[in-house]
């Protein structure tokens, strides 16, 4: 089969014929007809990344169909339209992940590929509203973007969300759960196209983060924040940390920019804020995201999409070109 393989860090990834994945026990191989690509490539690509095992696979999110099955699972399987969590190994405890947990794409197979051995667990029914090309843009995205809002954030209805850098995969799905979740939903973004298309997709209103006094302008046309989903905490911080509300709660996802960031921390304790960090979300979270998709009949942004001999170019659009939402490589099949 054909897959985007990476064999040594900092030189380029290439489509090669590799062997075929073949089902263990518990486990089944999926075709794989999309697979979305996340800036962990670029890391992994330049050898950033944590715990490099190479050469690897890339690509930690997909969907397909269910095509072969092994021991121990049913194989009336055989034929199922699937969306795969992008996780290996999340352990026990649901609050974290253990210590051997890890990702499709390394250290796990990758999904920028004709096809993937998984966990029979790990492959979930694709929302039926979704082609493969909307779906294979969910997994690491959606998960982190619910798991950030539901879990740590505990969001209700009604309340104000501030999204940073709304621009991002990550972020872009984000403000689609929360308008779902019947949230009063404010952005940044350093594109004024990005912020009407925010709007335009039920953000309450946003501010162009490189204006001056960007800040100001936050605080006056939203009023207090209840909670704020951040990727870019560094320059996001300072300018928002005025506007929470008493008991706000910020959630980190990310780290753009910089990744050391300044609190003032009578500010912190004295309106009580909540300041947590998040990545990733368990098996439980994933198929409670799929499931909500479902019943809103939720579409991820898809930016662009390329087939699977350009995937190459598919990552050097990502780190030059790319404007917002996801990039998707169209596997076929």
């Amino acid at each position: 089969m054909r897959a985007l393989l990476l064999r040594e860090a900092a030189t380029p990834a290439k489509v090669e014929q590799v062997e075929d994945p073949q089902a263990a026990a518990g486990e089944l191989v999926v075709s794989i007809r999309a697979a979305a690509l996340n800036h962990r490539e670029l890391w992994i690509g330049r050898g950033l990344y944590p715990g490099m095992k190479l050469p690897t696979t890339m690509g930690a999110d997909g969907a397909g169909v269910v095509t072969s099955v092994g021991s121990g699972v049913d194989p009336a399987r055989i034929g199922e339209e699937v969306v795969l969590y992008p996780g290996l190994q999340w352990g026990d405890d649901p609050r974290f992940p253990a210590a051997a947990f890890g990702l499709l794409g390394m250290p796990g197979p990758g999904t920028v590929a004709e096809q993937i051995a998984v966990p029979a667990a790990s492959a979930l029914p694709k929302p039926a509203h979704l082609d493969f090309l909307q779906a294979a843009a969910l997994p690491l995205a959606g998960l982190t973007a619910w798991r950030g809002l539901v879990t740590k954030a505990e969001l209700r209805a009604g309340e104000r969300l501030l999204i940073t850098g709304v621009g991002g995969g990550v972020a872009a799905q984000a403000l689609g759960l929360a308008v779902a979740m019947g949230a009063e939903v404010w952005v940044t973004s350093g594109s004024e196209e990005t912020i009407e298309w925010a709007k335009a997709n039920g953000a309450a209103g946003g501010v162009n983060y490189k204006a001056e006094g960007w800040n100001k302008q936050l605080a006056k046309a939203a009023g207090p924040i209840d909670a704020v989903f951040d990727g870019a905490p560094a320059s996001a911080y300072p300018g928002y940390g005025r506007a929470l509300a008493m008991g706000a709660r910020v959630v980190v996802y990310g780290s753009t920019g910089n990744p050391v960031f300044a609190v003032n921390a009578p500010e912190l304790f004295l309106k009580n804020l909540r300041l947590v960090g998040s990545n990733v979300g368990n098996p439980e979270e994933f198929a409670a995201m799929l499931r909500f998709v479902d019943e809103h009949r939720l579409v991820p942004e898809v930016e662009r999409t390329f087939p699977l001999e350009q995937a190459a170019d598919a990552l050097a659009y990502l780190e030059g070109g790319h404007v917002r939402g996801k990039i998707v490589i169209d596997v076929g099949g």
